[in-house]
Parts: structure tokens; C-alpha cells; sequence
């Protein structure tokens, strides 16, 4: 699976504590991400991760490119729903076409929780 692993400014170190209790599943999968937030990744784990440019530069609609091609899985964003995100459009848009790809999009820790438990015992999220 490609997953794509995104993390505001205050999330990105919950985003590395939770790819680190879950690096074995990770490392089964093919992992991207946005600037800072995979060179984090990888500065803190043995993972590779493909990084997209920096979330404000443009790399929320990389990614969202990549999920409306059908090349992407899983989206995991920890969000930070209290503070004003000066690429608020791009979010948004990122969120809408993962809807009409309908392509798992967590939006913060429990639900990526949810998710991996899953395909770890399921092995698919068709």
C-alpha cells in the first residue's frame, strides 16, 4: 500500500512517537509525506519516505494529486484543529478528494489506530 503520512507544525511529534510504535507495519508499505514532516520520519526511524515539497508549498496538493490518480491508499494528517492554517484551502481540498476517492483519511490518532488494527488483521481496507 502507499500511505501518506502529514503532520501540522504542534502534530509532528505525536507523528513521529506514532510511527515509531508502528514502524513494523510501515515498513511493509510504501510511505510519503510532506517536506519536514518525512525528513522527521526518517531522521527518527529506519524508514524511507518519499517527501512531497512542505505542506504550505504545495505538498497537501501533491499528495492529493497522487489520491485522485488512485495511487494512494491511506492518508494519515494529524491535524491541529485549533490553529489557523494559512493553506486552510489546500487541507480542505486534500480532505474533499479523499472523500470522492474514498480513500481512508485519518485526521488525527485514534482513527489511524483503528485503521492499522485493521489491515493488520484483515490485510485490506476493500
Amino acid at each position: 500500500m502507499n500511505i501518506a503520512l502529514i503532520a501540522h507544525d504542534s502534530k509532528k511529534q505525536e507523528m513521529i512517537e506514532f510511527v515509531k510504535k508502528h514502524e513494523s507495519f510501515f515498513k511493509q508499505h510504501t510511505l510519503f509525506a510532506t517536506g519536514t514532516t518525512g525528513l522527521k520520519i526518517m531522521e527518527n526511524t529506519d524508514l524511507k519516505v518519499h517527501r512531497c515539497l512542505s505542506g504550505p508549498y504545495g505538498g497537501d496538493q501533491q499528495i492529493g494529486g497522487y489520491v485522485g490518480e488512485g495511487k494512494m491508499d491511506f492518508v494519515i494528517f494529524f491535524r491541529d484543529p485549533l490553529t489557523a492554517q494559512p493553506h486552510e484551502p489546500d487541507i480542505n481540498a486534500l480532505m474533499r478528494v479523499c472523500d470522492v476517492h474514498q480513500v481512508p483519511l485519518s485526521s488525527h490518532q485514534k482513527t489511524a489506530e483503528l485503521i492499522i488494527k485493521t489491515l493488520e488483521s484483515e490485510g485490506s481496507i476493500e
